[in-house]
């Protein structure tokens, strides 16, 4: 976007801000650099655990290394007893689970250390977010919570702790893909609150709490619910471009598809489409998976018809819904979990602009009147 004469950008929208090298961007060609690997090089094959040591350290973990640091993770899971009455009050209030986090989250640096608090609240924080999310889901359920397995893996246990079981490999899988490709994604609206608020030398709970308020919106955060939702409504292959027609025709938006940053189709599609057919091939339906396939082909080739030139692709949202689905998540905890991949990358951010210690601190342009004169209350 063109900046006015005096300088002033709607929204920031290109405007340098920051720094990193947790993530690169690159709509017009569709590629996401993360921690220096090629999204698709790297999202199937890490753990969660490696990605996170991978951003918050600028190189991946020795096998030493990483052993010590899923212990220490795993070792902070389980919640203090008054974020588990916290939580168990929010679910009587039938809130949303986003706002079950955010507020859920304040509490957690209730045990940090005096000195040098930010190491053990940034491990604190990835450590306990899919506690919290799967104790305010049970407990919402009328279910009981369940303890975090320390044998488990990040992912796994965010499983287990949801269904009560320890999850198959290929389930546990799928989820550590979709955690991975979440993980970051340049300069967003949430990570950059998260840096705003730790530039102002706050700790690291306070800019969490910022970046879920920010996730928690729909122009940010979005919904993958929708997209899956237009494929049950479409649910057989031959119908797909009759209902397809119907909604453009009507002036409906084909909900996965197009994305205000890539010009082709998303990265992160690619990958998750991936993740969803080893998942539904090991352990779900291949007929939805297939109809799926069929409903993005049918939509890339309406769309281009419809808008020639816009080159809306398939986004994040459409393979999200596929994958999430497949692993028996309501729609309710798509945004959560997406939370659960997203904060290691805020706390990626957080460190750098700690790194970095400049207060950010940009200017609003003003459009207000002047000269005003001031008259009594008795003379208005």
């Amino acid at each position: 976007m063109t900046p006015d004469n005096n300088g002033y950008v709607p929204g920031l929208e290109g405007v340098i801000a920051a720094q990193t090298r947790n993530s690169r961007v690159d709509g017009l060609a569709g590629q996401l650099t993360i921690g220096g690997f090629a999204l698709e090089e790297i999202a199937p094959r890490a753990s969660f655990e490696e990605m996170t040591f991978l951003l918050w350290n600028d190189r991946l973990p020795t096998a030493d290394e990483l052993a010590a640091f899923s212990q220490e993770l795993a070792a902070l899971r389980e919640l203090p007893p008054a974020t588990l009455q916290l939580i168990e009050d929010i679910a009587a209030k039938d809130l949303d689970y986003m706002d079950a986090l955010r507020i859920a989250v304040g509490t957690l640096g209730l045990q940090a250390p005096k000195i040098d608090p930010d190491p053990w609240l940034a491990k604190r924080l990835v450590a306990t977010f899919p506690s919290i999310v799967a104790a305010a889901w049970r407990l919402s359920q009328g279910e009981a919570v369940v303890a975090p397995d320390p044998k488990l893996g990040h992912a796994a246990n965010y499983l287990y702790m949801l269904e009560g079981q320890a999850p198959s490999e290929a389930r546990a899988r799928g989820l550590e893909t979709y955690l991975n490709t979440v993980i970051d994604h340049g300069l967003n609206a949430s990570t950059f609150t998260a840096r705003v608020i730790v530039s102002t030398a706050s700790d690291f709970v306070s800019a969490i709490v910022g970046a879920v308020g920010a996730l928690k919106g729909p122009l940010h955060g979005g919904a993958p619910g929708p997209a899956l939702d237009m494929v049950f409504e479409i649910g057989e292959a031959d119908k797909a471009e009759a209902v397809l027609r119907s909604k453009l025709d009507a002036g409906e938006r084909l909900m996965g598809f197009g994305h205000r940053v890539y010009k082709v189709r998303d990265p992160r599609a690619e990958v998750l489409s991936g993740a969803a057919r080893a998942l539904y091939e090991a352990d779900g339906d291949m007929e939805l998976y297939n109809l799926v396939q069929q409903v993005e082909k049918t939509a890339v080739a309406l769309l281009e018809e419809y808008k020639p030139g816009r080159n809306l692709q398939t986004n994040v949202e459409f393979y999200t819904a596929l994958l999430l689905h497949g692993l028996d998540l309501q729609i309710a905890l798509f945004s959560p979990t997406f939370a659960v991949g997203r904060v290691s990358g805020w706390l990626a951010h957080c460190i750098e602009q700690r790194a970095d210690g400049r207060l950010i601190r940009p200017k609003a342009q003003y459009v207000g009147d002047n000269g005003r004169q001031w008259k009594a209350l008795a003379e208005r």
